[in-house]
């Protein structure tokens, strides 16, 4: 099971301070916390992708080619990149591109956003944000697994003749996760491909949670990818840690109160109790963590929101150490152990290689069959 952080890239003032950090200091914190994030023991470092104020990621792949450059096995990928109003065919291109650079250490989450006005600013309407995910997929879909492509959709200009360059690597197209906080045609998506399916997880209750990955699950087998319980499952979360759980609350109440998605409404209180937000001690967020695979089952991949709120950078390496200390070795451990060996892991370029390899030299034989 992977274990690691993703980032909205929000910009917040820290209300116990009052300052409000630049962009430019936001930009390097964020590669600051992708290299704390490899020395602390986590697998996965993923950004989101925002074009309006207060957040600074317009463009996540640049700065995940940076933290590429920079380190060594973190796996990289995005908290949304944006299916509905990038081109797919730019997609295609940059994350092959991120991919070659990063040997191979790229996967990516599509998803529509929470941003309203991002429609009209790239050209696209709102109204059509289901139908522009599952076309603009579509064709992404198409052009990493077709070397010429020619292809007519309703959103954008035909193809005709067309090869999206460079190729994926090793000719094996990125890993891509779903990510959805409500749609079921979302999940539909993902189990039709046999891809990744992300449940956002933060905002909702379990039973939300619960019901998504569920059809997920029992559409990824309909469609005769494997058994339901074989189904590629993410989900995010949101934690922060102190030795006794008493501190943790007094410490981050502040944030939580004036943060700007949840800031002014319920409670901590409430909020930790109705979502998987966990305020407390180490020990509580195992069990917490762990507590999810009573109501998803076994999944692959877990991601925390840390560096939110206006909380400042040395706060959140802290908690980066005491998640790769004290949380995720246990979790790792207990995961494993309740695991059957049926249910794969996430997948990796180097397991998609070695599959893609399989299948190659499986047709090859079964043609020399044919052929003697």
């Amino acid at each position: 099971m992977q274990f690691g952080i993703f980032s909205v890239s929000d910009i917040t003032t820290d209300p116990t301070t009052g300052r409000t950090p630049t962009e430019a200091q936001r930009i390097k914190d964020i590669v600051t916390i992708a290299k704390h994030a490899e020395q602390a023991g986590l697998d996965v470092f993923a950004l989101g992708e925002h074009h309006n104020e207060p957040f600074f990621s317009s463009s996540p792949t640049t700065t995940l080619a940076y933290i590429a450059a920079r380190t060594t096995t973190l796996q990289l990928s995005t908290a949304t990149t944006l299916i509905t109003t990038n081109d797919p065919v730019k997609i295609a291109e940059d994350f092959a591109m991120l991919q070659h650079l990063a040997d191979g250490r790229v996967d990516l989450m599509l998803g529509r956003g929470n941003t309203g006005p991002v429609y009209p600013w790239f050209g696209k309407d709102i109204r059509a944000g289901i139908p522009l995910a599952l076309e603009n997929y579509g064709l992404l879909h198409k052009l990493w697994r077709e070397h010429v492509v020619d292809w007519e959709g309703k959103f954008r200009t035909p193809l005709q003749s067309f090869t999206s360059t460079p190729r994926p690597l090793d000719d094996v197209p990125p890993f891509v996760w779903h990510g959805s906080i409500r749609s079921p045609q979302i999940a539909e998506q993902a189990a039709y491909y046999g891809d990744g399916f992300f449940a956002n997880h933060i905002f909702w209750p379990a039973s939300h949670t619960e019901r998504m990955v569920g059809l997920y699950r029992q559409r990824f087998e309909h469609y005769g990818h494997g058994s339901a319980d074989q189904a590629i499952v993410g989900l995010g979360g949101q934690v922060f840690m102190r030795k006794n759980s008493q501190d943790a609350v007094k410490e981050f109440r502040p944030y939580f109160d004036n943060a700007p998605v949840y800031g002014h409404g319920p409670s901590l209180e409430d909020f930790t109790r109705e979502t998987p937000l966990t305020v407390g001690s180490p020990q509580q967020v195992i069990d917490r963590t762990l507590g999810f695979r009573e109501y998803v089952g076994d999944y692959q991949r877990q991601l925390w929101l840390l560096d939110h709120a206006g909380l400042p950078l040395k706060t959140v390496l802290e908690q980066l150490d005491i998640l790769g200390a004290e949380v995720v070795p246990v979790l790792r451990k207990e995961f494993a152990a309740l695991k059957p060996a049926h249910v794969p892991d996430a997948p990796t370029h180097a397991s998609l290689l070695a599959a893609r390899s399989e299948k190659l030299a499986a047709r090859s034989e079964k043609k020399e069959e044919v052929q003697a």
